[in-house]
């Protein structure tokens, strides 16, 4: 057995097995010129004694070290971590292990890395490589033997196992274009990768394959944090389709433009590239081309060891002159639909987006069902609103029907999802804090004498039946409020009623609900009602974009978070997004409104408080109602203006109703 002093040694094997120290080496070793019963007899008295031998001295016995590097871009993408967990997987078989270089971008960098890494190791798997032709003819038979990933270098035989980036654009370009795209924007990669000149080419053939393509072309990157910055240049070139590098910067943009209002697919579709363990749990989920990214990993150390084992002078044997070649798969998922009926949202001038503007004496919203819930047109093609019945949002967020986007008649969103500060925010929607103690709002709880706590007692609202009515104006929801247990604990009747207000640029919304109880009396509560003074909220709650210099004004001349917790019938929230102001009237109509939850400061959103500081309670058999009408408006008020608006709005709202 192992001894105290550091384990058997290779004599002690030698002994126990009756063989010389060289036979137990030439064992250990791989040598095949040992007979099949001292392998036997060395084996069960190495395993016997536990016996390991040092890898730093079998390598100095047999020059050679049993790894080999992976020299990689940038190790926080996913697909250079599935390759190297293919070639690790494959290297193990053949007793060796993969270590791992990164140049982080940086080409002028590269051969450096590559050549200290190789005087490290026994061999080099060089993966996207963002130098010169000129420089890999320079480095390339200095650290032979060696393998491209994702690569090819004119005028060398080195084996290359790579991906038909080709293929895959075009299959993107292909299935963007059979839904209706004519305008594509291409988010590019590294100016220094090779795959991004692949992909450019691919994208200027399809101009010549599709007559009256458009493709523009944004800088972009290959991170998430490039595609995050990119967004607002993707949506000023006005495209509807995009295909981004690869599914990182696709991610980021998916963020992006879901924090400005941008649906996707509703607006833009968008695609990527790799399929990365990601993008299936994307918000929505990410179409892309899917590379097969560990066989990658696992075909370079097959390719790597046929070369170590015939020498590195010797010529690449089974190599084409193309390389070992992977076709990516196509993989449709729900970030990509059929281009809007109308691309914009405009018939006469554009706005800062590139999108058409509305001319106000077109609008004449009616609602509409759509594959995901129901749109609210603009009467010219353009779209105002969407509503989403929300079966697919996360349990913890408290799923629930929500409009989303919400745009101005200029095309300016008026309504953020998932923002980072409060990731259970969505749109419009009724959320409720404490609905007999489940949540209804979504994400912590606040628990008297504890705070805030995540608790597993976030209910669903669902939507149990929809029609539209007063010829297409008003959109019908019965949605019933389940606990986190699925019981039924309101039965809710929702009516949404668009008008136009030409004469002052604007269109107005009017939000009726009347939540209904069963047999038991239900009882409506909030964190102010739990204990946290001030945080009242819940009930129809508006939330907008961050916009530079949002305030908020009420009638009573007070400004900014002062509105929070007043009684006023009506508040406007006004904010600066880019060059375009805007103003976001709300209304009560009841004889005593219910206190404003107002906030501007970290956050933008607004909307009446059910339960501000006492807990309110629907008898049983017996309802509730709130009606909030809202107009959207494409400048900013003054208060006298706001008042003015307020009045029209509602007085537009009841016509139509009544009309109907």
């Amino acid at each position: 057995m192992p001894r105290g002093g550091g384990g058997p040694t290779i004599d002690e094997v030698a002994a126990a097995a009756g063989v010389s120290r060289a036979s137990v080496s030439r064992v250990m070793n791989g040598h095949d010129t040992v007979s099949p019963d001292v392998v036997r007899r060395v084996r069960e008295a190495a395993d016997r004694l536990e016996y390991r031998p040092s890898r730093l001295a079998r390598s100095l016995s047999l020059g050679r070290t049993n790894t080999v590097a992976l020299v990689v871009p940038d190790l926080g993408n996913p697909l250079f971590q599935k390759i190297l967990r293919g070639a690790m997987s494959a290297a193990a078989g053949h007793d060796y292990r993969v270590l791992v270089a990164e140049t982080v971008e940086a080409a002028l960098d590269e051969s450096a890395v590559a050549l200290e890494a190789r005087q490290r190791c026994d061999a080099l798997i060089l993966a996207s490589p963002r130098g010169t032709d000129a420089a890999l003819r320079a480095l390339l038979p200095q650290v032979e033997p060696v393998v491209l990933v994702n690569r090819q270098v004119p005028g060398l035989d080195v084996p290359t196992v790579r991906v038909d980036h080709a293929s895959g654009v075009r299959g993107m370009v292909d299935h963007l274009v059979a839904l209706g795209h004519r305008d594509l924007v291409y988010v590019a990669g590294p100016p220094s990768s090779a795959s991004d000149a692949e992909r450019r080419a691919t994208l200027a053939e399809a101009r010549e394959r599709f007559p009256g393509l458009r493709v523009a072309t944004v800088p972009g990157g290959s991170t998430v944090d490039e595609g995050y910055r990119c967004a607002d240049a993707v949506l000023a070139t006005g495209a509807t389709g995009v295909v981004a590098y690869n599914d990182l910067v696709a991610l980021g943009l998916l963020a992006r433009l879901g924090e400005t209002g941008v649906a996707v697919p509703g607006d833009v579709s968008v695609c990527g590239f790799d399929d990365v363990e990601l993008a299936r749990y994307a918000a929505p989920p990410l179409t892309t081309a899917a590379v097969p990214q560990a066989e990658l990993g696992r075909r370079a150390w097959q390719l790597l060891h046929d070369r170590m084992a015939r020498g590195a002078d010797s010529r690449p044997l089974a190599v084409e002159p193309e390389g070992d070649v992977v076709t990516p798969a196509v993989t449709l998922r729900g970030s990509t639909g059929q281009v809007p009926p109308n691309r914009r949202l405009a018939v006469s001038s554009t706005n800062r987006a590139g999108r058409a503007i509305t001319t106000p004496g077109d609008v004449r919203p009616s609602w509409a069902g759509a594959d995901d819930g129901w749109v609210l047109d603009a009467g010219d093609g353009g779209v105002l609103a969407r509503c989403s019945r929300g079966d697919d949002l996360p349990g913890v967020h408290s799923p629930r029907p929500f409009l989303h986007p919400v745009r101005s008649l200029a095309g300016v969103a008026m309504t953020v999802v998932s923002p980072v500060d409060h990731r259970h925010h969505y749109g419009v929607s009724t959320a409720v804090a404490d609905v007999d103690g489940t949540t209804h709002w979504g994400g912590r709880t606040f628990v008297r004498d504890r705070g805030s706590t995540l608790l597993a007692n976030h209910g669903r609202q669902r939507v149990a039946g929809s029609s539209v009515q007063d010829a297409g104006a008003t959109l019908r929801l019965d949605v019933h409020w389940l606990d986190e247990h699925g019981g039924q604990q309101l039965a809710e009747r929702r009516l949404l009623t668009a008008v136009a207000i030409p004469e002052v640029d604007a269109w107005a919304l009017r939000w009726d609900g009347e939540l209904r109880a069963g047999a038991t009396d239900v009882t409506i509560g909030s964190p102010a009602t739990n204990g946290r003074p001030g945080a009242g909220y819940g009930g129809m709650f508006w939330r907008l974009p961050s916009g530079t210099d949002a305030d908020a004004i009420g009638p009573e001349g007070n400004v900014g978070e002062a509105v929070h917790g007043s009684t006023a019938p009506w508040v406007a929230v006004r904010r600066r997004d880019g060059d375009a102001w805007t103003t976001l009237v709300l209304v009560q109509t009841a004889e005593r409104p219910d206190p404003w939850f107002t906030r501007v400061g970290d956050y933008v959103g607004v909307g009446p408080a059910l339960a501000w500081d006492a807990v309110r309670t629907v008898p049983a058999g017996g309802s509730l109602t709130t009606d909030v009408v809202a107009a959207v408006v494409d400048r900013r008020l003054e208060p006298a203006d706001a008042a003015d608006v307020a009045a029209l709005a509602v007085a537009r709202l009841a016509a139509a109703r009544a009309a109907a």
